[in-house]
């Protein structure tokens, strides 16, 4: 049987023209059986049928307190969380969600190409990337720097493009464990393109795969 994805997108900010493309490719993915939904009920139930909750360009507050105190249960005993691009705007509110994330969003530069270099290619999000990854995306910048409480995969090269913010040590994707958990997250994913790149997929879905220990 295939593990189970509950992907949710609600927005109460920003939304993204992508997120239609985002949830398509995530079913395309395989492997998994997608549970797609914007309803904060649906965070209100027990959460452990899912092998991961997967929040796919959500923003502003998203949850209940019902909800934020089910996924909180939920990670903290052993299930899966991914964080993918505006996840990091979401439940600013929450100080919960910030420590679960690893950091906030802060800023971006304009929607420009730019290199995302891989720290670490001994995980299934990054093994199958080139050193330097030449991708298109708003390359985010965050509140503060997650690296030290968090295991860094991918981070941004700010030379490569114009209006970076953190300088030199600039994480853009990274796992952690958080309680009996694993958490996943890449600020990568702006636009519909990025969905349809096969190397991003790939990012995709090691990420799932780890957060969900499936790989």
């Amino acid at each position: 049987m295939a593990a189970r994805l509950l992907v949710y997108t609600r927005t109460t900010a920003y939304r993204h023209d992508s997120i239609p493309d985002a949830v398509a490719a995530v079913r395309a993915l395989g492997g998994f059986e997608v549970e797609h939904t914007e309803a904060p009920a649906a965070l209100e139930a027990f959460l452990d049928g899912y092998a991961a909750v997967v929040f796919l360009s959500t923003s502003g507050e998203v949850l209940t307190a019902t909800g934020r105190e089910r996924l909180a249960a939920y990670v903290e005993a052993g299930g899966g969380f991914v964080g993918v691009h505006a996840a990091a705007c979401t439940e600013y509110e929450w100080p919960y969600y910030g420590e679960l994330l690893g950091a906030r969003f802060d800023r971006h530069p304009a929607y420009q190409p730019g290199k995302a270099v891989v720290e670490d290619r001994d995980h299934p999000a990054t093994r199958h990337l080139p050193a330097v990854w030449d991708f298109s995306d708003e390359w985010y910048d965050f509140r503060s720097n997650p690296r030290g409480s968090v295991r860094v995969l991918l981070s941004a090269d700010e030379s490569s493009y114009e209006g970076g913010g953190m300088g030199d040590d600039h994480p853009l994707a990274w796992c952690r464990e958080k309680g009996a958990g694993r958490v996943f997250y890449t600020a990568l994913g702006h636009a519909s393109e990025a969905y349809a790149d096969p190397d991003f997929r790939a990012h995709l879905r090691g990420g799932i795969r780890w957060a969900a220990r499936l790989d």
